[in-house]
């Protein structure tokens, strides 16, 4: 192996610019970019999609398809050019030196081909070796990876394992070789928080296990912060401020850098005292970019005439360690200033009960052999005795890992489903068992979703305008087709999108303008419930922060009660009134925000809080890692549903958590917890989140 003699830079990349040509124009992806990746070292590229960030890495892998093109600057792997390389010579190093991971885990596995013979083949093909010798090394690396009975997983297919495991054989995967340096592209945006961590961890002692270095892309802050020794963010095709963590996270020294932290909710933050800031103005398309600074035109420190005179080339930054900006302004700005606070609002005071839920059960029935109907029939209990109320202008945030029963919670209520048992009264009228098709309009109109990805939920072929005017149409708003037309605009107006929009087609938008039409669409027949399914998981952080505030001024004006489901608990943290933690069906936890996220926890939640990412130095988090995976719902575990995963089980008496449900325990002010730990035990939790006192 030649790992061994090589000290330099394991990748080298200097001034690259990467184009891509279409019939029109040459589009520019990426300018002026460098990186340097020492033996070992792991750099995070973070920056919103469309920033170019993959490109870097498609250009590592030299995978530009048929018209990307380097048109400038180099990419050397171990001191050589790989633009210069013969396709054979590319053909050895990929796979065996470079190794990618890509986002989606089913797109790097043959779905007909047992997981065993995939992996081999990895060594087979590119060191020759033995069959025998390839098996030995696949069950070493699968064991590696934290899978579970590693004999019985490389007998599987993909299609037999969870997400979480699928990700992790692909993880497995590049691993075979023992490349020198794995490029991971979001490997983890497809996953539960639970899982994320477990991945994360894997990755980071794997990383000391075989010295490979890293080039983790991602646009989660808090995952580069726990995974990377360096930081590069990047903004439209150029890097604009490079450096370690500490630095950049500590010291950022660019404008984009700061505007992307101020729209991330960090422990602590309060949605009334401090709104989250979003960045103004959109992100410019790659052949319209401004000149001089990219982010000028979004800048809150911009000076004409200077900052859009001419390219700015990035500068080192005296006294840290290899930080560089982008930025002509970084020594005149007083970067701890205090950020202007936006408009403070009062908390509302949540009203009258609209939403009452009581013993709520579904139940599905499906055939024990899916492929022939067989005659047993299993049930599958994907809600469990739920019971909560939600008031006006209230946020109750409904939290849990896929698989939970959340989203089938979502669907009884909207009348896509019916509830097996048990009521709900909306304003003390029963819907439980009304299908959405024997509704009235009204209660159409006052229980309303927004979707997780705003591209599915809109009719390609119709204009913005025409399918909010079908709304109104839908729920019999106003008399005439002008009235109606004049309420669009004005939820137009409500979700702040330009009333030109109104003639678009959905083509014609980004994802977060696609979201504010959903929500426009849902408020258009002044919903009163809004059930809110991950509206922001698809979106990047600073529209994020866009679509969280614009959902809280609606709730305040129009007094709508949202139900918000989400595995992310820091937004769940800053936005919700109270929470309501669900595992395999169950409630396990109940309460205001404040009860649910500090100590005593269930200890589900604990791990949930554990496992959340935070972009914060300062904060120290209590590390647990969820054992195995979540039971299926078919077969969920005897007893209490989280004692196959729980860390507290010995405590509470394990022969009673294997076979007792807990009963709901009511602790401090009607917060309900789902345990059988003894009230000393809970009382003796410690938080898992602590801010460190010093960084106040």
């Amino acid at each position: 192996m030649e790992n061994d003699t090589y000290d330099g830079p394991i990748l080298e990349i200097d001034k690259l610019s990467i184009s891509f040509f279409t019939r029109l124009r040459e589009i520019p992806a990426v300018m002026d970019f460098s990186a340097k990746i020492m033996p070992g070292e792991a750099l995070g590229v973070v920056g919103e999609s469309g920033c170019g960030k993959s490109t870097v890495a498609l250009g590592v892998m030299q995978d530009l398809g048929v018209n990307g093109r380097i048109v400038g600057g180099s990419i050397k792997f171990k001191g050589r050019d790989l633009n210069t390389m013969t396709t054979e010579e590319l053909r050895d190093i990929r796979g065996s030196q470079i190794a990618m991971i890509y986002q989606e885990p089913m797109a790097s596995l043959n779905p007909a081909m047992r997981i065993g013979k995939q992996l081999m083949e990895v060594p087979m093909i590119h060191e020759g070796v033995s069959e025998k010798e390839a098996y030995e090394r696949a069950l070493e690396v699968v064991t590696d990876v934290k899978l579970p009975d590693p004999a019985r997983m490389l007998n599987s297919f993909p299609h037999q394992l969870s997400g979480g495991q699928q990700q992790r054989i692909v993880i497995a995967m590049a691993l075979m070789s023992k490349p020198s340096l794995l490029i991971l592209d979001e490997p983890t945006t497809a996953l539960d928080v639970t899982v994320e961590a477990a991945v994360v961890e894997l990755v980071k002692d794997l990383g000391k296990k075989y010295g490979t270095s890293m080039l983790f892309i991602s646009h989660n802050l808090g995952l580069v912060l726990e995974t990377c020794d360096r930081i590069c963010v990047m903004y439209s095709g150029e890097a604009v401020e490079r450096g370690s963590i500490e630095d950049v996270f500590d010291e950022m020294q660019h404008p984009y850098t700061q505007a992307l932290f101020r729209s991330i909710p960090l422990p602590g933050a309060d949605k009334n005292a401090r709104p989250l800031v979003a960045i103004p103005g959109n992100f410019p398309l790659p052949h319209e970019r401004p000149p001089g600074c990219n982010f000028g035109p979004r800048c809150d420190y911009f000076e004409a005439g200077r900052c859009d005179a001419s390219d700015i080339k990035m500068r080192p930054i005296h006294g840290n360690d290899r930080h560089e900006s982008r930025c002509l302004k970084f020594e005149e700005i007083d970067w701890n200033a205090p950020i202007e606070v936006g408009a403070q609002t009062e908390k509302p005071e949540p009203g009258r009960v609209v939403l009452k839920m009581d013993n709520l059960k579904k139940y599905y029935e499906v055939a024990a052999s899916a492929l022939f109907g067989g005659g047993n029939k299993k049930v599958v209990k994907a809600n469990e005795t739920l019971s909560f109320e939600a008031r006006e202008s209230e946020t109750l945030a409904i939290v849990g890992e896929s698989g939970c029963g959340k989203s089938t919670f979502a669907k009884v209520l909207m009348g896509l489903e019916t509830a097996t048992d048990g009521q709900i009264l909306l304003d003390n009228k029963n819907i439980e068992s009304t299908g959405i098709e024997d509704r009235d309009t009204q209660t159409v109109a006052d229980v309303q979703m927004v979707f997780q990805n705003p591209f599915d939920t809109l009719n390609p072929s119709m204009t913005v305008g025409r399918q909010i005017i079908r709304a109104l149409e839908i729920f019999k708003i106003g008399n005439s087709d002008e009235e109606r037309k004049n309420r669009m605009l004005e939820l137009l107006d409500l979700v702040k999108l330009p009333r030109a929009f109104a003639d678009r087609m959905p083509r014609q938008l980004s994802g977060g303008q696609k979201q504010r039409v959903g929500i426009a669409r849902a408020f258009a027949g002044g919903a009163r419930i809004v059930v809110a399914d991950e509206p922001v998981s698809a979106l990047d952080v600073s529209v994020q922060a866009a679509v969280t505030d614009l959902l809280m001024e609606i709730q305040r004006n129009e007094k709508t009660t949202l139900l918000f489901i989400s595995h992310d608990l820091s937004i769940v943290r800053y936005l919700s009134d109270r929470v309501m933690v669900m595992y395999l069906g169950h409630v396990v936890e109940l309460g205001t925000t404040e009860q649910v996220f500090a100590p005593p926890y269930h200890p589900y939640t604990e791990a949930l809080l554990s496992a959340v990412p935070i972009a914060d130095t300062s904060v120290k988090k209590k590390h647990i890692v969820l054992e195995g995976d979540i039971p299926s719902a078919m077969n969920p575990p005897s007893g209490c549903p989280f004692q196959t995963r729980c860390r507290w089980k010995d405590k509470a008496g394990a022969a009673k958590c294997e076979s007792e449900v807990p009963p709901v325990r009511v602790l401090a002010d009607g917060h309900q917890v789902k345990c059988h730990l003894s009230d000393a035990d809970l009382a003796a939790m410690e938080p898992v989140i602590q801010v460190d006192a010093a960084a106040e």
